[in-house]
């Protein structure tokens, strides 16, 4: 069913757009002033005006479809918001756990609906809170997890078999979830009740946010356990976040993000059935992560895109049977690269833009930044004003009312097409390198994430990009914002509690569960059954990660210029 008229219709849009054009000419003439150049944030030329004209190829049933149906470009659920709200995750992670345990404690109350951890640099690189490398970070952008004893007092008390948890970790991913789960089966919950998510993406860490572990070979080798472990474990879990999120937060414009993220669902995916699983058996549990950014429409685009792309990609390329598999489910986070600290009030504004866009654009959970995110961890305040956000959008706006409200508008579905147009022009760049880890070996997303991120910050600097406060509308007034700081005694107190389980703990039993964590790295094993085995013994998360570095070695990034 093509949303073509007919050729007369189009004969008539062609003549009226220049009778148009030619009476704009002459107002724009009467005008001295050089006229403005009208792109994205992601520099795309954007139109004057956008008719059936600029659509005309477009076939209604192929392209657009229905909510629930192939190609999902209106959403995965028949109902959307009709049915059930996005999960309100907000992230959160400071301090000791059971620091970050009281401000989960405090959002649940507040109407989140599900968990988002945030942990510190140590953790997320795979270090205790001892470590010499690890001095002087405890808690200061995340949660400090040593062991099974810090995971437990950071759920303490939450319904961890009715709340879903997402973890942002990516090298030591799999150890942080072993202790997870076994949290869980100690308090007598089974691994097959609990759901959640780990990021669990280190493609994207070597492509832009860089934090690093081992090589790229044997990183991916430890994700495809993961996603063997859980298809037959945990079958509620989303074993892989594929994030677009820090894609975009180091640069990137809204195609490459959308490119360069499913090509690593892609590359994630081959490893899996290199394995022997079935497409069908895993695919439905990947789960995807954007960046919300400050260009409204090109964002609705995006994410409308996003779920077209992965569909064909699923269904025709992998031949994958089942409609869960085509589903790009995904997380919306909004864009943290877009917070000022000048007038860090006018944040509120942008994030509640941002939201928007990620919920007109379909997200199955969503996080707003705090105004105070660029600065430091958000205050309770501020995290409250940021779920607040949320729930007006949900509750006053009226927009969840409606599925896919701009479904049809012809500038977002020209805009649509032509963000997946040029994204698989991306991807199949990508795939005649032969796949994304050759292409990250040949620093080519790295390099054109850089670029973008110099011409962007160039327009910026020359105005023809505006970031009010910082570049139009400036202050001289400084507006003081409250800042939550980490109390340094708080390291001095995670040392003392790493020593006491060190102290306390069965060494020798220890010692053999690492032994078989680098046994089952350096065969075929799965590792994670040895890895749950290890953290129940009270094996810390460096002690484990240590093995990791010794079989596999530890990774440099090489840099580019």
């Amino acid at each position: 069913m093509p949303l073509t008229f007919n050729d007369k219709i189009f004969d008539d849009i062609k003549k009226g757009r220049e009778k148009w054009e030619k009476e704009l000419e002459k107002v724009f003439a009467a005008r001295p002033e050089r006229l403005p150049r009208f792109s994205t944030v992601s520099d795309r030329e954007i139109g004057q005006l956008y008719t059936p004209a600029d659509i005309k190829a477009q076939d209604f049933m192929r392209d657009i479809g229905f909510p629930g149906e192939y190609p999902f470009t209106r959403g995965v659920q028949p109902s959307m918001y009709r049915g059930r709200l996005w999960t309100m995750r907000m992230f959160a992670g400071l301090g000791s756990a059971s620091d970050t345990n009281k401000r989960f404690h405090l959002l649940v109350n507040q109407g989140q609906t599900g968990l988002s951890t945030a942990f510190d640099m140590p953790t997320l690189m795979g270090y205790d809170t001892d470590s010499p490398k690890a001095r002087g970070e405890c808690g200061k952008c995340g949660v400090a997890i040593d062991t099974i004893e810090d995971m437990e007092d950071l759920f303490e008390g939450l319904p961890i078999d009715k709340i879903t948890t997402s973890m942002t970790i990516n090298p030591p991913a799999s150890v942080i979830w072993a202790m997870y789960i076994a949290m869980a089966e100690k308090r007598g919950i089974d691994r097959k009740a609990i759901g959640g998510t780990i990021q669990n993406d280190m493609l994207k860490e070597f492509i832009a946010q860089k934090t690093f572990m081992c090589p790229p070979v044997p990183s991916v080798r430890i994700i495809t356990d993961t996603v063997e472990f859980g298809t037959k474990e945990v079958p509620r879990w989303n074993t892989i976040s594929i994030s677009g999120y820090h894609i975009r937060e180091a640069g990137s414009t809204a195609v490459q993000e959308l490119a360069f993220t499913l090509g690593d669902g892609i590359a994630y995916t081959e490893e899996a059935i290199k394995r022997g699983l079935d497409v069908d058996d895993f695919a439905p549990r990947f789960s995807f992560f954007f960046n919300s950014h400050l260009d409204f429409f090109e964002e609705i685009a995006k994410f409308r895109a996003a779920r077209r792309m992965w569909g064909k990609i699923m269904k025709d390329r992998f031949k994958a049977k089942d409609p869960r598999s085509w589903w790009l489910r995904f997380h919306t986070q909004t864009a943290g690269c877009s917070l000022t600290a000048q007038q860090p009030y006018n944040n509120v504004v942008r994030t509640a833009l941002q939201a928007l866009a990620a919920v007109m654009g379909g997200t199955q959970s969503l996080h707003t930044n705090s105004l105070d995110e660029v600065l430091a961890i958000p205050t309770e305040e501020a995290a409250t004003i940021a779920l607040r956000t949320q729930q007006i959008i949900a509750e006053e706006s009226g927009v969840a009312n409606m599925i896919d409200p701009l479904g049809g508008s012809y500038f977002v579905e020209a805009l649509t097409n032509r963000m997946e147009e040029e994204a698989f022009e991306i991807i199949e760049k990508i795939d005649n390198m032969g796949g994304m880890l050759s292409a990250i070996e040949k620093n080519y997303p790295q390099q054109e994430i850089a670029d973008a991120a110099y011409r962007y910050q160039k327009q910026i600097d020359e105005k023809e990009k505006i970031v009010v406060g910082v570049n139009k509308y400036v202050t001289e007034e400084d507006i003081p914002v409250e800042i939550m700081e980490i109390d340094e005694e708080l390291e001095s107190l995670q040392i003392k509690k790493i020593h006491r389980v060190k102290n306390e703990r069965d060494n020798r039993r220890v010692e053999a569960c690492l032994e078989r964590v680098g046994e089952a790295c350096s065969g075929d094993t799965n590792v994670m059954e040895a890895l749950i085995d290890a953290v129940k013994a009270h094996a810390t998360l460096q002690e484990v990660c240590d093995v990791y570095r010794k079989v596999y070695g530890a990774y440099r990034d090489p840099g580019i210029y």
